[in-house]
């Protein structure tokens, strides 16, 4: 893994001083598709789940033309990126299915909403053959929660259509992935694991430029483990590639700031925010104009927003 920080070497006549600050690698301004978009940072990524048993909202847009109007009223609202969904990865109770069935429900979305949706479509699966189906209708992001470790032919796939890659932590898969939250050093696995599939992404033909990284909250991990990897998002982000994170009503934003809908909000707009302030470069989340608020506060606060600049 390479070096999570870079240190200034000092002198043979300075060995006893105080070594400066580490510097961590700025993370990028935007992310350029292959058909020439730009997706600004920090932007926000809405949540599309066409299933019928997501933990949030399953069920809810599992009808085609339900779930094409909350499309589009996400991209209303100010969403950057629309992620389409047909297979859960619940930590409880989900059930993998066939990709026939994954198919069924998204393949409809996804012919209707590539000819109405000015933003960027990206295709939440870990299979080539749905990921295929979505770039037919225009998608440009394949958002993998294998980290392109569950089809082999997703990899060649990506490199092929030119698009560009989420690549997620996770252990085990969408039925078991809770019971493998057992780590010695949490921050470090992550850091490594995403570090080595982005260099395989590398090596396959993804375009460095279109990689980004995911820590994978609640696939996995405790309430602990999430916040020991939001607290170290600087060691992330020296990896070198943006960083998404996706906390958005997970069971541990419950815990801590309540279960109800409004306190559901306000602790994933809180994370959300301080993510962003972190040098987060994507938010993934279920309710856009929260997101979107929380987003462009904490890009004005840290300077990330060119239109409050601190020093302009």
């Amino acid at each position: 893994m390479r070096r999570s920080r870079i240190q200034s070497k000092s002198s043979s006549n300075d060995r006893g001083s105080r070594k400066r600050a580490p510097q961590f690698l700025p993370a990028p301004a935007n992310l350029k598709l292959a058909d020439g978009r730009i997706i600004k940072f920090p932007a926000v990524m809405g949540v599309l789940n066409v299933t019928p048993d997501s933990f949030s909202d399953g069920g809810r847009y599992l009808d085609p033309n339900r779930a094409v109007e909350h499309a589009l009223a996400m991209e209303a609202a100010g969403a950057d990126v629309i992620d389409v969904g047909g297979e859960s990865s619940r930590p409880v109770g989900a059930v993998e299915i066939p990709v026939e069935v994954e198919l069924a429900r998204v393949t409809p979305v996804l012919a209707r909403l590539g000819k109405r949706l000015r933003v960027p479509i990206s295709i939440d699966t870990r299979r080539a053959e749905v990921a295929r189906v979505a770039f037919e209708s225009g998608a440009a992001i394949i958002n993998d929660i294998t980290a392109l470790g569950h089809d082999c032919e997703m990899a060649p796939l990506a490199a092929r259509t030119k698009c560009a890659v989420v690549l997620m932590h996770m252990r085990g898969g969408p039925a078991n992935h809770i019971a493998f939250a057992r780590y010695r050093d949490v921050v470090r696995e992550v850091v490594e694991y995403l570090d080595a599939r982005a260099r395989f992404a590398a090596t396959a033909g993804v375009a460095r430029a279109r990689i980004i990284v995911d820590p994978g909250l609640g696939f996995a991990k405790t309430a602990q483990h999430n916040l020991k990897l939001l607290a170290a998002l600087p060691d992330l982000l020296a990896l070198g590639y943006p960083v998404l994170v996706g906390a958005s009503r997970k069971t541990f934003v419950a815990r801590i700031a309540g279960a109800g809908e409004r306190e559901l909000e306000f602790g994933t707009a809180a994370a959300n925010a301080l993510a962003i302030a972190a040098g987060a470069s994507i938010v993934r989340v279920h309710d856009v104009g929260a997101g979107v608020a929380a987003m462009r506060m904490a890009a004005a606060m840290t300077g990330r927003d060119r239109r409050f600049r601190r020093d302009a």
